[in-house]
Formats: structure tokens, sequence, C-alpha cells
């Protein structure tokens, strides 16, 4: 991932028993409620919807106006990890400064769920923005549910009911993707990272921007020449018809790229790596794909969410 010397101090947004909190500090549960940690505020999100009034959620990586690579973790990262119960990281090296702080405060009966492990997948897998995959939210909510039904029984056949809602609030998500691949199923897209590939993947997009440009911008280095050359191309020569780029972090050459789609007259999609404040996980996928559908069907750009 990215490595950058400056790092964003995104401070915590804390979501105690499905509500806002104050950041700052962790969450202080009341008595019996179970604290729990999502590396990013998309765990973060399904935990609380899980949870409900039996869990305190403290969301670190929550601000979708910086640069989620660029993140250092506070004193306070390290206080909320220490205490908590259950805890959702990414996996993949996304979130690799929460498996350092886990090691370093071992803590007895502390469950952690990992996305990559959950859905089996080697750390060679080139793309580690895996919630935007139909299938990873799933398999996450239904291992919250079971861990949060292991440290209360009591409140199985609560967790259990929140996962009902929870499934079923993806739907309009997953037929979004099934209607726009039904009708758009082929569409020949560009993209300066691999963020939202998963989710086009699943729309039935064609990503005709090479992976290896991807993960050089992906990883703050410079692609070769010739995937420039490639990228200017599919622009300048109208060959996509939508171009979709990391909201999040922008730098001269992802500037110069919205600059050439502006000219050849290709709607832009902003995708974010932090979801954006006012959604939830299942609202802002739909969003996403809402936004990707408004610009193949009409030409309007989404940069912002």
């Amino acid at each position: 991932m990215r490595a950058l010397a400056a790092a964003a101090m995104t401070g915590l947004l804390l979501a105690a028993c499905g509500g806002a909190g104050v950041p700052g500090s962790p969450v202080q549960p009341a008595a019996g409620v179970i604290r729990a940690v999502g590396a990013e505020s998309q765990y973060a999100n399904v935990i609380s919807q899980i949870g409900g009034r039996y869990v305190a959620v403290t969301a670190v990586e929550s601000n979708p106006n910086t640069d989620p690579h660029s993140f250092e973790a506070s004193p306070s990262v390290a206080q909320a990890l220490a205490g908590a119960q259950l805890v959702v990281v990414n996996g993949l090296g996304y979130d690799s400064w929460a498996n350092r702080l886990l090691s370093a405060t071992p803590a007895k009966g502390r469950t952690v769920i990992d996305a990559q492990t959950l859905l089996g997948l080697p750390d060679s897998t080139p793309n580690p923005h895996l919630w935007y995959a139909p299938k990873t939210m799933p398999a996450v909510a239904r291992q919250v549910a079971a861990d949060l039904a292991a440290l209360q029984p009591s409140h199985a056949a609560y967790f259990q009911a929140n996962l009902a809602k929870f499934d079923a609030a993806l739907k309009p998500w997953t037929d979004a993707l099934a209607a726009f691949r039904a009708r758009y199923g082929g569409t020949p897209v560009a993209v300066t990272e691999p963020v939202g590939d998963y989710m086009l993947q699943a729309a039935g997009c064609d990503i005709a921007t090479p992976f290896s440009f991807q993960a050089a911008v992906m990883n703050g280095t410079d692609p070769s020449p010739q995937d420039l050359t490639l990228q200017q191309s599919l622009l300048k020569g109208r060959r996509v018809k939508v171009f979709l780029y990391n909201q999040q972090v922008t730098s001269p050459l992802t500037q110069s790229l919205l600059t050439l789609a502006a000219e050849a007259g290709i709607p832009v999609v902003g995708v974010y790596e932090t979801m954006p404040s006012g959604y939830t996980y299942q609202a802002w996928m739909l969003a996403e794909v809402r936004a990707l559908q408004q610009a193949v069907a009409s030409g309007k750009s989404t940069t912002k969410l």
C-alpha cells in the first residue's frame, strides 16, 4: 500500500449502540454492552447494524476526505483496540496497523474477524478493497452475528433478526447490479485505481485500464510509460463510457486524466475507500451503482456523494 511520510490524523468516529458518538476517545459502553471496533467505518457500520443496542462500536478509519493510505494510528486507537471484545479488519495489508496493535495488546477472549481470512483469500490477492465485492459483507455480517451471539448467548435471536434485516437491505444494491449487468453489460470503463473494481466486475463492466497501471497509482508509484499512454488513449479516443477515480486520493497524474476525460466529454464517477457520512453500508453501495448507471445512461458525472 502507499507509504506516505505525512500521516493524516483522522481521529475516531464513534458510534455507540448504533448511534453517533463524539470523536476523540473510545466508546465508553454501558454495563453489559459489547465493545467492538471496525478498522474501517464500513465494517464498523455492519457491526452496529447487527449488534444494535447491545454493542458500542468504534470506527477507526472514518474520514472520507482523507487519503486512507496515509493513516497512522494514534494512542486512542490503540486504547480502543486494546479494550475491544470484537474487532473487524479488512486484511490484505490494507489495515496492517491494526494487526500490529492487536499483537502488541493481546487480550483473552477477544475475537478478531479478518475479511480476507473469512473469504479464504491468499495474501497475493491484488485488490484489497473487499467491501465492494457483493459476497464480502454478507459473510462478515454472518460472522459478526455468530461472534456476538457467542459473547452474549441470551441475545442470539436479536442478532439473528438484525442479520436478516441487514441481508434484506442489501437486496436493492444487488438488484441494481443485476439490472445494470443485464442492460449495460460489457460497458468499457477506465479507472485510476482498483477501488471499485469488484463492483464494476459484478456489474459486468469491461475495465479497460491495465491492472499494472491501477496498482502503480494505488501504491503511489509511477506507472510505466506504456501504461500511461494506453490510459490516455482510452480517454482521448473516447474508447470508454465512464472514467472512475478514487475521490479520496488525487495527484497531478489523476488530475491530468480527469482533465482529459472532461475534454473528451466522458462522465466521471468518484468512488470512495471510506464510507461517506450519512450513509449505511448498503445505501453507500447502492449510491455508487446509481452513479455508474447515470453516467452510462445519461452522461451525468458524480464526483461527490
